[in-house]
C-alpha cells in the first residue's frame, strides 16, 4: 500500500485579480523528507505556503496535506503542522512564556507546562522566558518563533526564510535544531529560503518557482549537475537572470 504524500499539489493555482501568483503547479512530497521551495522575489513561494496552510484559498486545483483538502478540510491536518517565519511577530507585551502557553493551548498540547520547560532547555529560552518577547533581540526572538513552530511536535514543519538577517552563528545554531529535530521526529519540512547554502546544507530535493511555475525539480546535486554549474546558487542566478533577459527582449 502506498503512503500518502504528506503535501500533494494539483493543478494548484492563485490569481489575485489580473495578476497570476501561482500557476498550475503539482508535486507530491514524500513524508520525511525536507523539500527547499526556491525562486525569486514575487515567485510565487510565499503564496504557495499560504495554500499549504488553507490560509489562502486557491483560485484552481488543489492541495492536500496528509491526504485532507486544505481548502474544504483543513482541521484534521492542521493539528499535525506548523509554521515558522521571522516576519510573523508574536504580541511583543506578552512574556515568552506567555506566548507559548497562548500557542500551546491552539494547538490543544497535552502536558504544555512541561512541553514549554522541555523546549526552553533544547532552545537555550530559560534566561528569558518570563521577558516580554518585544524586549528580545533578533536572535531571542528566532529562537521564540522556533519554539512556537515546535510546539505542538508536528509532522509537517513549514519554513519561510527561517534564518532571514541573521548572523552566520545563530543562522547555523537554528540550522542545526531544525536537522536534531528532523531526524528525531522523522518530520517532513517545506523550507523556502534564499540562502542556496543553507538549501544545500538541509534539502533532499528542490523545486525552483519562476513566474508561479514550476521550472525544475530535483535534488540539490541533480540540478547542479543539469546546469552544469558549480553550486545551487549559480543555478539560481542562471534562472532569474534568464528572467530579467526575457523581460529585456520583450521591451520594445
Amino acid at each position: 500500500m502506498s503512503q500518502v504524500p504528506a503535501i500533494e499539489a494539483r493543478r494548484l493555482a492563485k490569481h489575485f485579480g489580473a495578476t497570476t501568483a501561482v500557476e498550475a503547479i503539482s508535486f507530491a512530497i514524500e513524508p520525511g523528507s525536507v523539500t527547499g521551495l526556491l525562486g525569486g522575489n514575487g515567485a510565487g513561494k510565499t503564496t504557495t505556503i499560504g495554500m499549504i496552510l488553507g490560509l489562502v484559498r486557491p483560485s484552481a486545483g488543489e492541495v492536500r496535506v496528509f491526504g485532507f483538502d486544505m481548502a474544504r478540510d483543513p482541521y484534521p491536518a492542521l493539528g499535525r503542522m506548523n509554521f515558522e517565519s521571522p516576519y510573523v511577530d508574536m504580541p511583543h507585551r506578552l512574556t515568552v512564556r506567555q506566548n507559548l502557553r497562548v500557542f500551546g493551548r491552539l494547538y490543544g498540547v497535552a502536558g504544555l507546562d512541561r512541553r514549554i520547560a522541555t523546549l526552553a532547555a533544547d532552545l537555550a529560552l530559560e534566561p528569558f522566558l518570563d521577558r516580554t518577547t518585544g524586549s528580545l533581540s533578533a536572535g531571542q526572538k528566532t529562537r521564540v518563533a522556533l519554539a512556537k513552530a515546535l510546539i505542538n511536535d508536528p509532522e509537517l514543519l513549514l519554513l519561510d526564510e527561517p534564518t532571514a538577517s541573521l548572523d552566520p552563528d545563530t543562522a547555523d545554531w537554528v540550522r542545526s535544531r531544525l536537522e536534531t529535530f528532523r531526524q528525531a521526529r522523522g518530520a517532513t519540512i517545506l523550507l523556502a529560503s534564499h540562502n542556496m547554502a543553507e538549501v544545500e546544507r538541509l534539502c533532499d530535493r528542490v523545486l525552483i518557482l519562476k513566474d508561479g511555475r514550476i521550472v525544475d525539480d530535483g535534488a540539490p546535486a541533480e540540478l547542479i549537475a543539469r546546469h552544469g554549474r558549480r553550486n545551487l546558487e549559480e543555478v539560481f542566478l542562471d534562472l532569474v537572470r534568464a528572467k530579467t533577459t526575457e523581460a529585456a527582449e520583450a521591451t520594445p
